[in-house]
């Protein structure tokens, strides 16, 4: 079978490789894709959001398959067209997908139905807010209404800087139109952890759970990011956890949705605060997560394209999933200035050189006309490893990170290290 994968980011060339190794899989396209995924798929020079391009080029090419990485598609409604023309298509509908792109629309759904979410208050007037604001007691939590790539989530250490956030949100339009709409939310302390799910709108099957890492600077310092680097799986984060999410928050989600008129089906992704043992949801995304999902599909046993056949034809009941008992550290490799401006179309030299037991899924690059690799975006590679344990994850990754060059580059020094940390420190 063909199988189109939309997109072109550290997501989407992982989603590509795993895809790829399916006996079920004569061929992989990636729309647009990038240097990483020529070596194993077709790029096709079709942004992710030219919905009526990728099904003309779908029709073409006999895909049999459209698997969607990115939440903008999602949003503008590529399941509704692909589903109208008959092309099997793996991500939720433009109306299911509101729980990633209005966040008020989630809480608004959460709180209907009694999924635990933090305590907050939705504002379309910046004069409101700010005098909501002001009888807060910080930390709070800044959230825009819609799609800001992973950054639309400020955390204000202190009323000043609330303020701060509030105006470039709603004032500045620092996320444009995404920021017409506030959502206040008080601070949670806790561990936070992302556990996503397939689901085929009955029938919920949780990944193994990820942790990843916001903001650019090691022992979260700086501004956010789309995601410096993650892991999988924290200790913490018990099997009798994973079902009690499952139990009281994934599926009560879709079943929800299913009630609202709006079935789910595809990847649901839950952001989680761990509050005194309660799982309290903090975002759903309605994809597959980045940095997350580079961790998480290496310790897939099963084949991806059957769970996503599955999911697609409402079979998903039918299907067991097996997981690998190892762990997985990824660390991204950025652009100089990222997130703020950066500069792009510098060499990247090292990426052969790295061990090949350690995996480099590419995000912001491009294939040059003179066959060498340049940075093209912000978070340019994500460089992974797979370990007995943590330990040996992260050691691997680091000791190979260090050999890939561009200018510019940065990484964090930190990712997994206080879960090795946290491992030892237990009596």
């Amino acid at each position: 079978m063909k199988v189109l994968v939309v997109g072109g980011g550290g997501r989407e060339h992982t989603l590509v490789w795993k895809i790829a190794q399916s006996p079920r899989v004569g061929k992989v396209f990636a729309a647009p894709g990038n240097a990483g995924t020529t070596a194993i798929a077709e790029n096709l020079n079709l942004r992710p959001t030219d919905i009526a391009g990728l099904g003309k080029a779908a029709k073409e090419k006999g895909i049999d398959l459209v698997v969607v990485g990115p939440e903008a598609p999602l949003a503008l409604g590529i399941v509704d067209h692909f589903n109208s023309l008959g092309i099997p298509i793996f991500g939720p509908t433009k109306a299911a997908t509101q729980v990633e792109s209005s966040k008020v629309f989630a809480r608004n759904l959460m709180e209907k139905y009694g999924i635990p979410c933090p305590k907050g208050a939705t504002f379309s007037s910046y004069s409101e807010a700010r005098e909501y604001l002001q009888k807060q007691r910080p930390p709070v939590v800044i959230k825009a209404e819609g799609l800001a790539a992973g950054k639309g989530v400020i955390i204000a250490g202190s009323l000043a800087e609330a303020h701060k956030a509030l105006g470039d949100i709603m004032e500045s339009k620092i996320f444009g139109s995404a920021g017409d709409r506030v959502i206040i939310d008080e601070y949670l302390s806790g561990r936070e952890v992302s556990l996503i799910a397939f689901t085929d709108g009955k029938t919920v099957l949780p990944m193994v759970p990820a942790c990843d890492y916001k903001k650019i600077g090691d022992g979260d310092q700086g501004p956010n990011t789309g995601g410096m680097g993650s892991y999988s799986p924290p200790a913490f984060f018990s099997a009798g956890m994973t079902k009690k999410v499952t139990k009281n928050i994934l599926l009560p989600t879709v079943q929800a949705m299913a009630k609202e008129g709006m079935p789910y089906k595809g990847v649901l992704y839950t952001g989680l605060m761990i509050v005194n043992e309660e799982p309290v949801v903090l975002e759903f995304n309605a994809r597959f997560g980045d940095p997350e999902t580079q961790v998480i599909l290496p310790l897939l046993k099963t084949d991806l394209v059957d769970i996503l056949m599955a999911v697609v034809q409402d079979k998903l009941n039918q299907v067991k999933i097996g997981w690998s008992s190892e762990a997985c550290v990824g660390v991204v490799a950025a652009s100089g200035g990222y997130p703020g401006s950066y500069k792009t179309g510098f060499p990247i030299k090292g990426i052969d050189s790295v061990d090949r037991d350690v995996s480099v899924f590419h995000a912001g690059t491009k294939l040059g006309n003179d066959g060498i690799i340049y940075t093209d975006g912000g978070r340019v590679l994500t460089v992974v490893g797979v370990g007995k344990d943590m330990a040996e994850a992260r050691q691997k990754v680091y000791r190979n990170i260090g050999s890939i060059y561009f200018e510019g580059c940065h990484y964090r020094k930190d990712i997994a290290l206080r879960e090795i940390d946290r491992i030892k420190s237990k009596p």
